[in-house]
């Protein structure tokens, strides 16, 4: 099935080099993109939970698949080179605040110099014209105050996997200024998340997964903070974004070699996304969990005015209708009565015709 969106006409046969292609996000990217007739080739570690949605929707059966380490710098530069990839999305990362304090040194090395490692190699590249860094909205010095961050606020960051975020983000300026800042060069950009839900995430200290463990068998939902904003959104809003600031940046060379922050339009607590899950999906309760006391951020916002205004580009889905096709994913194969693949593709889809239908560029052009 292919979506019924133009992307096409811009993706199809055109080689996409995915770091982090096994994990959730990656999945997901991985599965639009086939959808689109890309040439996709993937290089990541194997998943690291089981289930994965990798395994689940047989995308090794679909795509180029290599088994491998971004801070494996030789290796990895060969395959990219091997590859002659047209556009190269980073997304490889140890993704995790609570891993982050557990393996901080892990963390630094594979964020911050797998970062260098694949823009090392991309700058080597004759064949790529777009580079795209998928990093966090963590990436941000966090004052906790009610205040929406934008692109030229200052990078920071107090636990581990926040630091490598933003370091990950210098490194990604830096290499821009002084390696793709030419005519001719690879156009360099990163995009800033916020906290990305949806189907087929099966991490551990990750709300969505582990509230959906415990409703899966009867357990009360276990929260470490309730009362913690964050700016939730499905994973198809940032993965919208990349694709067409992918678009744009080939199309207008130097004109968006910069950050962006794609977020939804409003946030919610914790303990409101929970509950909204247990309605969703019919039975359930949760209580307050005070087993981790390392520091994780209370409130957190993201200005995305800069998409809005100079790539057209918006959200989709309010916080409700994230969640229900969230809770339809996970539903769907507990019960185990669709083909899963199937059932992505038409969330795919059907995000698309939403998208169409409120005018955005991407899906209407």
């Amino acid at each position: 099935m292919k979506p019924p969106i133009l992307l096409d006409t811009f993706f199809k046969d055109k080689t996409v080099f995915i770091t982090g292609h096994t994990g959730f996000i990656g999945s997901w990217l991985s599965t639009w993109l086939y959808m689109l007739g890309s040439k996709v080739v993937g290089y990541a570690l194997d998943p690291n939970t089981s289930p994965s949605m990798f395994k689940t929707l047989n995308l090794e059966k679909k795509i180029t698949s290599i088994v491998g380490d971004i801070r494996d710098r030789e290796l990895l530069g060969s395959c990219i080179s091997e590859s002659k990839p047209d556009i190269v999305i980073h997304l490889a990362a140890q993704p995790l605040v609570l891993s982050s304090y557990q393996n901080p040194v892990y963390t630094i090395e594979t964020n911050v110099m797998g970062t260098v490692n694949l823009l090392e190699s991309v700058r080597k590249l004759s064949s790529g014209k777009v580079c795209i860094n998928f990093t966090s909205d963590k990436c941000y010095d966090n004052r906790e105050v009610d205040y929406s961050y934008k692109e030229n606020d200052p990078l920071g960051g107090h636990d581990p996997y926040s630091a490598s975020k933003a370091s990950s983000e210098i490194v990604t300026s830096s290499y821009r200024k002084s390696f793709f800042d030419n005519d001719g060069a690879v156009n360099l950009a990163s995009v800033r998340a916020g906290n990305v839900i949806g189907g087929g995430d099966w991490a551990e200290n990750r709300i969505v997964p582990d509230v959906i463990r415990d409703l899966s068998t009867n357990k009360s939902v276990q929260i470490r903070n309730p009362d913690s904003v964050r700016p939730w959104q499905h994973v198809l809003e940032p993965i919208s974004g990349l694709l067409w600031l992918s678009v744009k940046m080939w199309n207008e060379p130097n004109k968006f070699n910069e950050a962006w922050n794609f977020g939804p339009n409003s946030t919610m607590t914790v303990k409101e996304l929970v509950n909204e899950i247990i309605q969703y999906w019919g039975r359930g309760a949760w209580v307050s969990s005070q087993t981790n006391l390392k520091h994780e951020a209370k409130l957190l916002k993201l200005d995305c005015s800069k998409a809005k205004n100079s790539l057209g580009w918006s959200p989709v889905y309010d916080v409700k209708k994230t969640i229900a096709e969230t809770v339809a994913w996970y539903r769907n194969y507990k019960e185990n009565n669709v083909d899963m693949y199937d059932f992505t593709t038409q969330q795919i889809i059907n995000y698309c015709k939403t998208a169409k239908l409120i005018g955005l560029p991407w899906a209407s052009q």
